[in-house]
């Protein structure tokens, strides 16, 4: 085989890296074990920010969730701007 054996991880970009947490961590894992211990360290502290940017992003989404609802469906027509300051109100007081 040549090439593949993690999903070509190495050609990942930041938009898509999230999605690539088990491929990173099979290649730090190999990289311990081949004895490159800077590189697996490395490659370690990246997947800890990978799991401190999901968590705040989530933490974000949640809060932003209900606003964002509304002017969607404000923005399609499936509910007016009542709906929209409701939703800010409920995101402001909480």
């Amino acid at each position: 085989m040549s090439g593949g054996s993690f999903n070509y991880v190495c050609f990942a970009e930041s938009y898509n890296i999230l999605e690539k947490r088990c491929d990173i961590a099979n290649i730090r894992d190999k990289l311990i074990e081949f004895g490159y211990k800077d590189a697996a360290r490395e490659t370690e502290s990246l997947l800890l920010l990978m799991d401190s940017f999901e968590t705040r992003v989530d933490a974000h989404l949640e809060r932003l969730k209900e606003v964002w609802h509304s002017v969607e469906w404000c923005c399609s027509g499936d509910e007016d701007m009542i709906g929209v300051e409701n939703s800010i109100k409920k995101y402001r007081e909480g």
